[in-house]
């Protein structure tokens, strides 16, 4: 399952539900899994709360899927937890309350969600960068400054920031994978 200690071992499910393993789930994921739904569900908490319930459910369902897994459970929860909440929004603007059509001009289409989604997302991870990393990748990707345009903004030696738009990259790819974005 995972190399790390702290991560816990995923029984198989049996007919009764495994305490043990709700337990460790929610001993060792929820908290960060919390965090991560408020978030995306705009910081409504008991809507939040459901998503990581049944996040963990459906974790504990999988048990037989995650056993198999290598690596961390955090990057699945955290896939699941977001399509939960995607289709939980999409599944309210499938139906509008409105009779009035004119009110539906402003729901947002699918491609606006899931752009405001990977947005929030991307922020979040950029977040877990250092001030340093963060700041070329800033000023390379999203201003779109050459490397030596970067340098000299940022007024270092164009070697360092290759450098950091290097490892800044390589945390960046970890932070996105602990948010459940693979390639």
């Amino acid at each position: 399952m995972s190399s790390h200690p702290s991560e816990p071992r995923v029984p198989a499910p049996s007919a009764e539900p495994d305490e043990e393993l709700v337990r460790a789930l929610y001993r060792e994921h929820a908290g960060p899994l919390l965090a991560y739904v408020l978030r995306l569900v705009a910081g409504d908490r008991q809507r939040a709360e459901d998503v990581v319930q049944e996040t963990l459910i459906r974790a504990w369902k999988n048990a037989g899927q995650l056993n198999r897994a290598t690596g961390s459970v955090r990057p699945w929860l955290v896939t699941v937890a977001r399509r939960i909440v995607i289709d939980g929004h999409r599944s309210r603007q499938a139906r509008p309350q409105e009779v009035d059509p004119s009110p539906l001009e402003v729901i947002p289409a699918e491609d606006e969600i899931d752009k405001a989604l990977w947005l929030m997302t991307l922020s979040d991870a950029l977040d877990d960068l250092t001030p340093a990393h963060r700041e070329v990748l800033v000023e390379t990707y999203f201003k779109g400054r050459t490397v030596n345009e970067a340098a000299q903004t940022l007024g270092i030696p164009s070697g360092t920031v290759r450098s950091r738009v290097f490892y800044a990259l390589r945390s960046m790819k970890l932070a996105l994978e602990e948010r459940g974005v693979t390639a």
